[in-house]
């Protein structure tokens, strides 16, 4: 990129306005002792003037001592230009929570065009406050290889009553020779900008405002009303609010007012569809009723532009009017929120690229917006909890959290841009080494339903999570990696090493404490690991080593053995031909989703019916008829790019009649799709059943279910988890038909 262009030196474009080099020379010199280019130099100015009688000298007159001016602080957004270079420049050394750092944006400007070019961050600078102005000087860290990476930069000291004046900033070269100067006009008191757009559904009340001093709060955090901007402005974000929220009627839902992660995969495409495909300052936050797996909020971490620019809040979740709830309601939405500026939870920092250091406890003692409330431990065997969380948060952003916000590279932070918790999708192996020590009492395994998986088939991996020891062990229950505590490392057969992430990512903001011991010796869960926000994880055949972590309940990072796990090249033609089939990245998104009715992805669906279709035989065909047969079977809710909700009826006799094909499919251990998925789809064709009216088949489905398993002689603890999920699900069917006689004694 030197090579290029490079606006920390001086480029024959700068000198278009100069005779020769000196001459800028000059003036970068005048502008660094606060001097005026347009004005003629001192010794010029008295020759000009002839010698005038000295004024007579005015009676003194006693004043009281003056009283220090109060100065403006310095801090704040500044804008700079030289030739075709555009220069953001943001100083944070005084006024609210200094991190003490000067940050940058350069922008190239071409005909009337204006790209991105690259970011710098002075971490550790040199500050001098002088009467007149504050001086800054140190070392730059760029996102390309500057040849002058020191700065200078000099910001006049104003009253606070006064407009700030204009700031230089002058790079340098390592042997301290003067490269390009940008003269900076103050902008704004906020680091960034960002415009933000708020619907909801009816039905729901999207949050107003809290009162900090409603609850106890800890010693020294001044009570205060936050509303989501006001919590974001004292992290030196603008929040800038585009109106009062669009109401979306939902009459046309009826009694279904869940959302499912492909409704809202949906409604987050429509929505971003009115905009170009490019990273924005912009965010978008959707109040909904209800999630399908009861979450508090998600966040979209879509592939493509649209990554990062939008979240969903559920209101019913979080909904209330007492302090409690507001409380709750504020964090929630400022935690999305977060998530959209690319901050990680408070236990995955380290999971970032570059890494980022965990705070205490591994991160769950931070006292941070980006934490959990009940997965907060102040130290393995110390107070946590929520209680312990309210006790002592003070509402804001912890200090690296608000460095990331102020002064994080621009396509880290920009939305649309970088993906959720990186610039790239690599991670370093290592960060999945063996514990020195493990003391948990836990222990994870991933598991490999098939001895290997045929080209283009969607990879499942099933984790169970056991106690080590004979006494109970209390931890959470969240085990799939889309809720983010559990996060997957996959080695490809290149030696790259990459992290599983998903689509969608769901905040587990609800305590779901389990124990495992005599009672409940272990907790298994399916998980999808064939495609999430990088693309396809396995499409080459070849061996891969996958590793997992748990984050337990007080802060135990729990890994798993490595699993090796092969994808088989294709035997024959029609493998290669159905392996592409399912290899397009929309139909990866489809089988993330379990199917969808989103314009975007007709064409990934055209595909899974050109394989349902011509090639209904195949094995791998089990997978098409699942994601069509699961989205059959939802009244599909499509949010609109004009805010109109559209709801496409279930068609449960189709659905019903592809997941019989996938029962039908899946009897063999090693064929058809894994046993959890299989418990999955039979629940599923059970509620299809019942929607075509077919209440009696649909009871036979949960009697079959139970037989059916019965017969693979699982652990008898299993067994009876899976009749309680056969009982619910009947008794689910029987409340959505109220003239039944049934009674769940016969299921």
């Amino acid at each position: 990129m030197l090579g290029v262009s490079d606006p920390t030196i001086v480029t024959s474009g700068m000198f278009d306005r100069f005779e020769d080099a000196q001459d800028y020379q000059e003036e970068v010199a005048a502008l660094g002792n606060g001097a005026s280019t347009s004005a003629p130099a001192p010794a010029e100015a008295e020759a000009e003037v002839p010698p005038q009688p000295a004024p007579p000298r005015p009676e003194r007159i006693q004043a009281p001592f003056p009283r220090p001016l109060r100065t403006r602080a310095v801090r704040g957004r500044y804008r700079g230009a030289s030739g075709n270079w555009r220069l953001e420049l943001r100083v944070d050394v005084d006024g609210e929570r200094p991190t003490r750092r000067v940050s940058g944006d350069f922008f190239s400007t071409s005909g009337s065009t204006t790209g991105y070019f690259g970011s710098f961050v002075v971490h550790a600078p040199t500050i001098t406050t002088k009467p007149a102005h504050v001086l800054i000087e140190g070392t730059g860290s760029f996102t390309w290889r500057a040849a002058a990476p020191k700065i200078r930069l000099r910001i006049p000291r104003v009253p606070a009553h006064q407009p700030q004046r204009p700031a230089t900033l002058e790079f340098r070269t390592a042997s301290d020779t003067a490269g390009s100067a940008y003269q900076c006009t103050y902008e704004s008191r906020y680091f960034r900008t960002v415009s933000y757009e708020e619907d909801s559904v009816t039905g729901t009340v999207p949050f107003v405002s809290y009162d900090t001093a409603s609850l106890p709060q800890p010693a020294g955090s001044p009570a205060r009303v936050l509303t989501v901007p006001k919590a974001l402005a004292e992290a030196g974000i603008e929040l800038l609010t585009t109106g009062a929220a669009n109401v979306i009627p939902t009459s046309a839902a009826g009694a279904n007012a869940t959302w499912s992660d492909s409704e809202l995969h949906a409604a987050m495409v429509n929505h971003f569809s009115r905009f170009t495909n490019a990273p924005r300052w912009q965010v978008w936050m959707l109040v909904a009723g209800a999630h399908d797996g009861g979450y508090r909020g998600i966040m979209f971490d879509y592939e493509d532009a649209f990554q990062r620019q939008g979240a969903a809040v559920f209101y019913d979740a979080i909904k209330g009017t007492d302090a409690a709830s507001r409380r709750s309601q504020l964090r929630t939405y400022v935690h999305e929120l977060g998530h959209a500026f690319n901050l990680m939870h408070s236990w995955q920092k380290d999971l970032a690229v570059p890494p980022a250091p965990l705070g205490p406890n591994g991160g769950l003692a931070d006292l941070s917006w980006m934490n959990y409330d009940w997965k907060y431990q102040q130290s393995p065997s110390g107070p946590g909890g929520a209680s312990a969380y309210w006790a002592s948060f003070p509402f804001q952003f912890t200090e690296n959290e608000l460095v990331h916000l102020r002064h994080g590279y621009y396509r880290n932070v920009i939305m649309g841009a970088n993906a959720f918790s990186s610039g790239a999708a690599d991670i370093d192996p290592d960060l999945f080494d063996d514990p020195v020590q493990d003391a948990s009492g836990l222990a994870l395994e991933l598991r490999s339903p098939k001895p290997a998986f045929a080209f283009g088939e969607p990879v499942v991996v099933e984790l169970k999570l056991s106690g080590t020891e004979l006494r109970d062990r209390e931890t959470h229950g969240y085990l799939h990696p889309n809720d983010d505590l559990v996060s997957v490392a996959v080695q490809q057969p290149s030696g790259r090493t990459r992290l599983f992430r998903p689509l969608l990512r769901h905040c587990v903001d609800t305590a779901r404490t389990v124990t495992l011991g005599v009672g409940r010796p272990a907790l298994y869960e399916s998980a999808y690991l064939g495609f999430g926000r990088d693309g396809f994880l396995f499409e080459t055949p070849g061996t891969y080593r996958i590793r997992a972590s748990y984050v337990a309940g007080d802060g135990s990072r729990v890994l798993s053995p490595v699993l090796r796990l092969r994808v088989r090249p294709p035997a024959t033609g029609a493998d290669e031909i159905v392996g592409e089939l399912l290899l397009g990245e929309e139909q990866g998104q489809l089988l993330a989703l379990l199917g969808s009715d989103a314009a975007t992805l007709r064409g990934g669906m055209t595909a899974i019916d050109t394989l349902v279709d011509e090639h209904p035989d195949h094995p791998l065909a089990v997978y098409g008829r699942l994601a069509k047969g699961i989205n059959e079977l939802r009244d599909f809710k499509e949010l609109t790019a004009d805010k109109t909700l559209r709801v496409r009826p279930a068609h449960g006799a189709e659905a019903a009649q592809l997941l019989a094909r996938v029962v039908e499919d899946s009897v063999a251990d090693t064929v058809g799709v894994d046993n959890i998925t299989l418990n999955m789809a039979l629940r599923a064709k059970a509620r299809a059943e019942a929607k075509a009216g077919d209440l009696g088949r649909a009871v036979d489905t949960t009697r079959d279910m139970v037989r059916m398993f019965e017969g693979k002689h699982l652990n008898p603890l299993v067994l009876d988890d899976i009749r309680a999920q056969a009982e619910a699900t009947w008794q689910e069917i029987g409340a959505d038909d109220g003239e039944n006689g049934h009674r769940s004694s016969e299921a």
